[in-house]
């Protein structure tokens, strides 16, 4: 169970209501000289929009991470290549790594956030680029973003102590914070359209299909 809760806002200067959609025919052309707002590059976005439009193919991505285990409860995630927009990138010049551990508690050496703290990490990371890119879109100077997340486990579940009790998070509850010159109103659909755009949340309140190998 996910339960939303939109805690603070600043009243503003009402914005326009232009949807990532309509981006090519709103505030956003095709030009030389990029529009930037919350330092987002909004020509690039509508060219990237209008480019789907035209292709829809190049909106298929497939994202990758490896892990090793690194003794203990430790272990590191790397993450570099992707195939996306018709093609394997290679703008990453470097490889990005990913700490993992568990508290002491939990027989760990707390070098590092778990994977269930990740996870959390990640909703809100997706949350935030669901919510600014529309807001940039439409004009929306955003001061400040802030998501609060946070999920009850039952160890019963994962140690298979209790039947009934499932090993992952049994609820999860996500606190937003914002600061920009729009009424409460729009700072309000712009939530409802990061909660129902972002591909994280999508992927942990929807059943996804899973395939596990040992190889």
């Amino acid at each position: 169970m996910l339960r939303l809760l939109f805690v603070d806002y600043r009243r503003g200067i009402p914005a326009p209501a232009i949807s990532l959609r309509d981006l090519d025919s709103g505030m956003a052309t095709k030009t030389n000289v990029a529009q930037m707002e919350n330092g987002i590059n909004i020509t690039q976005m509508t060219n990237t929009i209008e480019a789907i439009k035209a292709t829809p193919s190049l909106a298929k991505f497939n994202f990758r991470s490896s892990s090793r285990w690194g003794g203990g409860s430790k272990s590191k995630a790397y993450v570099k290549s992707f195939y996306g927009a018709g093609q394997e990138d290679t703008s990453r010049k470097e490889t990005f790594t990913l700490d993992g551990d568990e508290p002491a508690v939990l027989l760990g050496a707390n070098t590092a956030p778990n994977a269930a703290e990740a996870l959390l990490s990640a909703l809100a990371g997706c949350l935030t680029v669901s919510f600014i890119l529309p807001a940039s879109a439409q004009g929306i100077k955003v001061d400040s973003l802030e998501f609060n997340i946070d999920g009850n486990v039952d160890l019963q579940g994962f140690l298979q102590l209790q039947e009934g009790i499932r090993p992952g998070f049994q609820n999860i509850r996500v606190r937003a914070s914002v600061k920009a010159d729009a009424s409460r109103q729009k700072i309000q659909e712009l939530f409802d359209h990061a909660v129902k755009t972002s591909a994280v949340m999508d992927t942990i309140r929807n059943p996804v299909p899973v395939s596990v190998e040992l190889v």
